[in-house]
């Protein structure tokens, strides 16, 4: 892990130089912290100037967060620079760049769907491409969005698609021969100072497009702003101006309800807000919102189950914040501001660190029924200050070092949530919940993912519990039985 020092790419003033009232700032991030929905960063700018700034710890400034669908505002913006430069249009039919990918005669649909329907998820799917796309054996996964049913003429229905952003990151692939990193690197990510930025890719080494980017709190923001500054940055035309305004207008509909953040129109992978904002999203809280009203960008990183609360949380709280005009300076105020957000953090687990069983299960391996996960055995070494899982698997063992009391970082493989891939950097903390119960709490703090270990212990029985906070799919507590031999 790092320091909470930011990289400071950003320029800092106080608040009220900005227009802004540093009390409601406090309140909004009181808001935050106390909501049930878990924030890992945020970061807010006014007139181009960070204003308020806070990581909860483990998370910190420096440390990549994973985007989720975020990421297919950035695939946009690839299709975006690739029109300005002239590789493409987005009136260009799909099937023109898969030519042999399908068969001609097939629907008509097909031959009518533009680029532009894939930018506004209207591709005339009744059901998403995605899940049948990445599990083909073939790994044809182009193949697989065509041969999904098109039921619609595109363009006339809605239908949130990651699939459709896969597309969009293959064409761009097939046009200029660059993936989707090495294509942004010198067009976008150099310009705006993003460094070390990762996106996953297909078995065929194909950018995911819509998931799999990891970026920090500070790069989300300057994405935000440049859009804010209609493309350009530092002096220098980043994408045109009128590429900003398609892809953050309502393209489609997308429903109806006045209060939802998911029905206010889609641009070209991009959400309408309320209030007449636009925004970047991504699953379980990953925030761009920008606020051209006011001048501002907000970016967060989250491990939030309900995303329309923390959106509440910031219209409810944050918008009476901003003025028309500089302010007096409140030193207590902004010092009090400072305070809360250098203090912010997500504690780790509470209880006991020592139980009168510890030195008898101490060492002692379990072995466990076949199971899912593919774990075969697991021991828990108790010490003075921690405790260290080590846990058989299939591939290989593995351990995981919990602290008591305070995080311990460590790097493992051992969890498999879709799109995890390689050592996932993690803080681990344990502690005794009862006399025969230890618990373990695992943070991937590049990731909204918090796994829960509980381990119960009956005489030569353990019974190994694992849950999960959010999943991309059924978050169900999985439950492993092992035993003394």
């Amino acid at each position: 892990m790092v320091s909470k020092m930011s990289d400071t790419r950003l320029p800092r003033t106080s608040p009220e130089e900005q227009g802004v009232l540093p009390s409601i700032l406090l309140d909004f991030i009181t808001a935050l912290d106390k909501s049930e929905q878990e924030i890992h960063s945020f970061m807010l700018l006014r007139h181009g100037s960070v204003i308020a700034e806070g990581w909860w710890t483990p998370h910190a400034p420096n440390i990549p967060h994973t985007l989720f669908s975020l990421s297919k505002s950035f695939a946009s913006t690839a299709v975006g620079i690739a029109v300005d430069e002239g590789y493409l249009s987005v009136e260009d039919p799909v099937l023109s760049f898969f030519p042999n990918t399908v068969s001609q005669s097939g629907n008509s649909y097909i031959h009518d769907m533009q680029v532009k329907h894939l930018l506004t998820m209207s591709t005339g799917h009744e059901d998403k491409p995605f899940p049948f796309m990445y599990t083909r054996a073939d790994q044809n996964w182009a193949k697989g969005f065509f041969e999904t049913p098109i039921v619609y003429a595109p363009g006339t229905h809605f239908l949130y698609n990651t699939g459709a952003t896969y597309m969009l990151s293959e064409i761009i692939q097939r046009t200029t021969n660059m993936n989707l990193i090495d294509f942004l690197t010198p067009r976008l990510f150099e310009p705006l100072a993003i460094e070390n930025a990762t996106w996953l890719a297909s078995p065929t080494g194909v950018s995911l497009g819509g998931i799999g980017l990891s970026l920090t709190t500070e790069d989300i923001a300057c994405f935000g702003q440049l859009y804010l500054q209609k493309g350009e940055w530092d002096g220098q035309r980043i994408l045109s101006e009128a590429w900003i305004e398609s892809a953050t207008s309502a393209q489609v509909s997308n429903g109806d309800a006045p209060d939802s953040d998911w029905t206010q129109g889609y641009g070209y992978q991009f959400w309408r807000c309320q209030h007449g904002f636009y925004r970047a999203d991504g699953a379980f809280g990953q925030f761009c919102i920008v606020m051209e009203e006011y001048d501002a960008v907000l970016a967060m990183t989250s491990a939030a189950s309900d995303m329309q609360t923390v959106m509440n949380i910031v219209w409810d709280t944050l918008l009476p914040a901003f003025q028309t005009s500089p302010l007096p300076d409140n030193q207590e105020m902004y010092a009090r501001l400072e305070e809360k957000s250098n203090s912010l953090s997500l504690e780790p687990i509470s209880g006991e660190t020592v139980s009168p069983i510890a030195s008898n299960v101490s060492g002692k391996t379990y072995h466990s029924e076949t199971n899912e996960m593919g774990f075969q055995s697991v021991r828990l070494d108790f010490i003075d200050s921690a405790c260290t899982l080590n846990i058989g698997t299939e591939r290989g063992d593995t351990q995981i070092t919990a602290s008591y009391g305070q995080w311990e970082a460590g790097h493992t493989s051992i969890f498999d949530e879709i799109w995890l891939t390689g050592q996932q950097a993690y803080v681990a903390s344990g502690a005794w919940r009862s006399v025969d119960t230890f618990v373990v709490l695992v943070r991937l703090y590049e990731t909204p993912y918090v796994y829960t270990l509980t381990f119960h212990f009956n005489d030569d029985r353990l019974t190994f519990k694992m849950e999960i906070n959010v999943s991309l799919e059924a978050n169900e507590a999985r439950i492993i039985h092992a035993k003394l031999l």
